[in-house]
């Protein structure tokens, strides 16, 4: 008997061994070498050797400041004004230069805010960097929940037994197959600020009083557009899953249910979503993982602009170690953005657990 299961693991180790193989040499190798990378100066083509620079890469990222700028005032100490009847502030330059404030060499102004007369300024060594991270967090943070809350309603929906629902599963299934290369060029055109489906449809159902916009060419709307398309293209996948993880709730718990007299809703809170609990996290887990790996549609459809709005942090990485042959730099990325996506599935590991 013990021959017998030793046998058994020993099949199952050889088995797994070619997939835990490949897994280390394309994944876990490359990662070591991204963190080995990101301690140096290294570059893809220098004359300068790699030199050895400690935690400089991540200092010069994450490096954040907020500086406070009091109004302009002239000799009588009165505030002076701007065109526009606003105060008038000193250049930042006078801090981020000043030889006196040393700590804030190199660093640029992010955002600003207003506290009274004075006026609080964000400033950041890397703000590019800082622009990629809000946008990969906003982004995570508005397309996780709507795509999973519309593909669970689809999967509602397409989980009738009803005559050709197959037609209705392969058409939300559809642009799923599609290259996301594709995808976004298709919706580059519908998104045109001239000539755009989506402009000639909200003109005509307005009978022309909406004005076009130029959706990827404002930066206010270019990541919303880009969230919406996202959403659009991968919540057909996510329908799938919710749907077989419907199919394995048995009827007889519905049945139980019409017997007690319990209302759709009922029936969908006390059974359909306990019995989803296990794919929900599976959802919510995939979805968060997609979301940060965000880059063909950015790369294809605005390429970071306008003005950085569309910057995220995979599209940096690729940007910095290929595009400026910053390897150290776009190693750095790497590993903040693993760092990030590991303390967010174990946040939400522990939120979805089993609790007895």
């Amino acid at each position: 008997m013990n021959s017998n299961l030793k046998n058994t693991q020993l099949a199952g180790w050889l088995f797994a061994l070619p997939g835990t193989a490949l897994i280390f040499l394309f994944i876990v190798l490359p990662f070591l070498f991204a963190i080995g990378l990101s301690l140096t100066n290294q570059r893809l083509i220098s004359p300068n050797p790699t030199e050895f620079v400690g935690l400089d890469n991540y200092q010069r990222l994450l490096s954040v400041s907020i500086v406070t700028l009091s109004p302009t005032t002239d000799a009588q100490g009165q505030i002076l004004l701007d065109d526009n009847g606003q105060p008038k502030y000193p250049r930042l330059r006078s801090i981020t230069r000043n030889k006196a404030t040393p700590e804030y060499k190199g660093m640029r102004e992010w955002f600003r805010w207003h506290s009274g007369d004075q006026a609080k300024v964000v400033i950041a060594r890397d703000v590019v960097f800082m622009k990629a991270l809000t946008n990969t967090l906003l982004f995570v943070l508005f397309v996780a929940p709507i795509q999973a809350g519309l593909a669970l309603g689809l999967a509602l929906l397409v989980n009738q037994k009803l005559a050709g629902i197959n037609v209705f599963r392969t058409i939300y299934f559809m642009p799923v197959v599609v290259s996301i290369v594709v995808v976004s060029l298709l919706w580059r055109f519908i998104y045109d600020g001239n000539n755009g489906l989506l402009n000639s449809v909200l003109s005509s159902l307005t009978w022309g009083w909406f004005t076009p916009i130029d959706w990827l060419g404002k930066s206010e709307t270019a990541l919303g557009s880009i969230m919406a398309m996202s959403v659009w293209q991968g919540v057909g996948f996510h329908m799938v899953i919710w749907l077989s993880g419907l199919q394995t709730i048995s009827p007889t718990y519905y049945e139980a249910g019409d017997i007690e007299g319990a209302s759709r809703w009922q029936a969908f809170r006390y059974i359909t979503w306990p019995g989803l609990r296990h794919t929900a996290v599976l959802v919510l887990i995939v979805i968060t993982m997609q979301a940060f790996a965000l880059f063909a549609q950015i790369d294809v459809m605005t390429a970071g602009g306008p003005r950085d709005s569309t910057q995220t942090l995979v599209f940096q990485a690729v940007e910095r170690g290929y595009g400026k042959q910053d390897i150290s730099g776009g190693s750095t990325i790497s590993v903040v953005l693993f760092v990030i996506v590991l303390c967010i599935s174990i946040l939400q590991r522990y939120l979805t657990r089993e609790r007895t």
